[in-house]
């Protein structure tokens, strides 16, 4: 739930924002200053994220408090650079399951953050999920420990996007994306589903490279017809292209009314990409490419002829339902060359 208020000249603007899971244990707050006033405009955000961890050994609970000092500086209506100094404080705390974890002590970590970007955004808007034009972002981020000398974290990508306009109102829609990390501690991606996920699954038969110090996990969509963790690493590239149609639009020349047809579209897709820790995602040292087993007393690991680039297609339905985007999708994985079984994706999400 979020609320924005603003004064009449749009010059400067407050907003709050929460957010809880269904088990009432995971749990988001957000609060926002703007200052649009001059042509730099400057924002302060305050935000407090809590979530729990599960793993075979443990479950634990991450409290994160963030504060951000943005800069944006528009150099003419499509090029702007923006800039973000924050700090950030995690606390994670092991829950007394067994004698073993009631001894664990907490694990606190402070970082110092500094993030670069440059955004030209040429696209015009057609409605509710379509545009046409093109846009692109390239940006770089620096974590510094303020604890530890030793620990620190340079991540780096970029995400272009083109829209092609077809017919009177359809859309082709394409995003390519990648990303990286670099230093003593990495950001770990989890390749698969796709952005707000409302019931997300984890494939866990995919293992990571224990070989890196990973401060930060966060998911590479879209990535449709898996489930998260069907390719992971330190660095990932994907492609993504769909037709929008909305099809009341279309067929329709008479003005709509009703707010579900006019934004009413349907959607077929495609995505490819991969991740990988080594050199490319060809290395063989990659983790797609071999399984352990730990047995007693023997640890077997057995070799994997992977493709590392995965590809997934598929049919959706896009409508705006009490002031939400709602995504339904329905799509194939494509892994070795072999179609697997399809999945249905129920989300609230604009664009990719």
């Amino acid at each position: 739930f979020k609320l924005s208020i603003n004064d009449i000249f749009e010059d400067y603007r407050i907003t709050g924002g929460v957010r809880f899971a269904f088990d009432l244990d995971n749990y988001e707050f957000m609060l926002s200053f703007q200052n649009m006033k001059h042509r730099l405009d400057q924002q302060w955000v305050l935000h407090r994220q809590s979530i729990k961890n599960y793993t075979n050994q443990y479950i634990s609970k991450t409290t994160t408090h963030n504060i951000f000092y943005i800069l944006k500086y528009p150099f003419n209506e499509y090029f702007s650079v923006k800039g973000t100094l924050s700090a950030r404080y995690d606390q994670e705390t092991f829950l007394s399951t067994d004698i073993i974890n009631l001894q664990e002590p907490n694990i606190n970590n402070f970082w110092g953050i500094g993030k670069t970007e440059f955004i030209y955004d040429a696209t015009r808007y057609l409605g509710t999920n379509l545009y046409t034009g093109t846009r692109f972002k390239l940006f770089g981020e620096y974590y510094q420990s303020l604890t530890s000398e030793n620990k620190n974290m340079f991540v780096f990508g970029g995400d272009f996007r083109w829209y092609q306009k077809i017919g009177r109102c359809a859309v082709w829609a394409n995003r390519m994306a990648f990303s990286g990390s670099l230093g003593n501690n990495r950001l770990l991606y989890y390749m698969g589903g796709e952005d707000n996920w409302l019931f997300p699954k984890f494939n866990t038969n995919v293992g990571l490279d224990t070989s890196y110090n990973y401060a930060y996990q966060t998911l590479a969509t879209n990535m449709r017809g898996f489930y998260q963790n069907i390719r992971n690493g330190n660095n990932f590239a994907l492609i993504s292209t769909e037709l929008r149609l909305p099809i009341f639009r279309m067929l329709l020349k008479q003005k709509l009314r009703s707010n579900f047809l006019y934004n009413f579209q349907m959607v077929g897709f495609c995505d490819v990409g991969t991740a990988w820790s080594h050199t490319s995602p060809w290395d063989k040292e990659n983790t797609m490419f071999y399984q352990v087993i730990n047995g007693k007393p023997i640890t077997v690991i057995l070799d994997r002829e992977n493709n590392p680039l995965v590809a997934g297609f598929g049919l959706g339905a896009r409508a705006r339902l009490f002031g939400y985007f709602v995504r339904l999708d329905y799509a194939w994985g494509v892994e070795n060359g072999i179609i697997n079984k399809g999945i249905l994706y129920l989300s609230l999400s604009l664009d990719f």
